[in-house]
């Protein structure tokens, strides 16, 4: 909901932001002037980093590699990182590049892993704001799916097992880095929550293919993400189903549900990679979630960095998604069967009455919406207070945006859903 506030601030970084957070990024200013940035982001140094610290050589396919130079360079060049962004930029990399090496180590030592089928897998995509995260986690309550973790995916060695899948000693761990989320980006918790046991979105995953938008999301870096919206995606997703293999081999269901809202630009490629897909997207005027989706991004780029720009990022979020809108409205188009695969949802819809809806959606694809599931669905809804972490406020006039002369980017997708 838009809502205008006078107490919103726009002050970058957040006047809550620790003072000692905050001490480090002075002397890391002060080190720029004589040429010095560190920690490095040199892809190389990166890549020598993870190989150190796993002792492990072979990160399968170097499909990655041209994601991985691009988005360091965009880190370097157009992110303006403070000192704790570059710390953090790099940690998350290594991370990622260590997972890459990890999981493709497993699948030589498990066999088993390589054998996975992925059948009839469940995405949910749209707009951010648009109802796909409550969609998600209530389609995540039936016993038959299964959707990928925050846990999980962050730390995905060994695979997950179901004897212990509520009580693994990574679901702490994973908790405690998660929350200092809100110590970097203070309010980013009322914007989104976030949790170890909430169920993940595929940037998590495609992060450790180097091309995905979790980065675009946390940093600033408008030409990476420009440059990944236009690239074939196809191994990408490919690895996306191998870690998919990975997570189900110690613990399958018969679904996978799965999300993240830049998947509109990849539907051909998604597809590709899985045949028999369905596909959900969710819909609302793409101007009242505009101000929600550059506040966020705001929200995030201010805990990397001092030097921000919210009418840059506002204008560049709204180029972003009104380019993928039209993306994955062409990729839609040329799909034959595209009456079958995909089911349509309005936000209103989701909100007012969202067991009916889902109801809908298992009509169309042929699911069983059985009592269990729907009690499991209501339950959670019953259980989940609207506003837990404090309120969202934000308006459109905070980002210089405006509906007379935004939202014609938006005019064909408005035309075909009727906003």
């Amino acid at each position: 909901m838009e809502k205008n506030s006078t107490n919103h601030s726009m002050r970058h970084p957040s006047a809550q932001q620790p003072f000692a957070i905050k001490l480090i990024n002075r002397l890391g200013r002060g080190l720029r002037p004589i040429g010095i940035s560190v920690p490095s982001l040199s892809p190389q140094l990166l890549l020598s980093k993870a190989k150190k610290q796993t002792g492990l050589h072979d990160f399968g396919d170097e499909s990655f590699l041209p994601g991985l130079y691009r988005l360091c360079r965009s880190l370097d060049q157009e992110a303006k990182l403070s000192q704790i962004g570059r710390i953090a930029a790099q940690e998350m990399l290594i991370d990622n590049l260590k997972i890459r090496l990890q999981l493709t180590d497993y699948r030589k030592q498990r066999p088993e892993v390589a054998q996975q089928k992925i059948q009839r897998p469940l995405f949910v995509l749209g707009l951010p704001r648009t109802g796909t995260t409550i969609l998600y986690e209530l389609l995540a309550q039936d016993p038959a799916h299964r959707s990928p973790v925050s846990w999980e995916v962050s730390q995905p060695m060994p695979p997950a097992h179901p004897d212990t899948f509520l009580t693994d000693p990574r679901i702490t761990a994973v908790e405690d880095v998660l929350q200092k989320t809100e110590i970097l980006a203070p309010g980013f918790k009322a914007i989104h929550e976030i949790g170890s046991q909430l169920p993940q979105e595929c940037v998590a995953i495609l992060a450790s293919h180097f091309m995905s938008d979790q980065y675009g999301a946390t940093f600033f870096i408008p030409e990476y993400r420009e440059w990944m919206r236009n690239q074939d995606m196809v191994q990408a997703y490919a690895w996306h189903y191998k870690f998919l293999q990975h997570l189900q081999v110690d613990y399958k269901k018969q679904r996978w549900v799965l999300k993240t809202p830049p998947h509109l630009a990849y539907i051909d490629a998604i597809v590709r990679q899985y045949p028999d897909a369905a596909i959900i997207q969710t819909h609302r005027d793409p101007m009242d979630v505009m101000g929600s989706i550059s506040s966020l991004s705001c929200t995030l780029h201010g805990a990397f960095s001092d030097d921000i720009d919210p009418e840059e990022i506002a204008t560049n979020e709204v180029l972003f998604f009104s380019a993928i809108l039209k993306q994955g409205m062409a990729q839609r188009d040329a799909m034959p069967d595209r009456d079958s695969r995909f089911f349509d949802v309005q936000f209103s819809d989701i909100i007012t009455e969202p067991l009916a809806i889902i109801e809908k959606i298992y009509q169309h694809f042929g699911f069983d919406f059985n009592a269990e599931a729907r009690h499991a669905m209501q339950h959670y809804l019953d259980s989940k207070p609207r506003d837990k972490h404090g309120t969202h406020q934000y308006s459109l006039k905070d980002f210089n945006l405006s509906r007379q002369e935004h939202k014609p980017l938006f005019q064909e997708y408005n035309r075909r859903y009727g906003f």
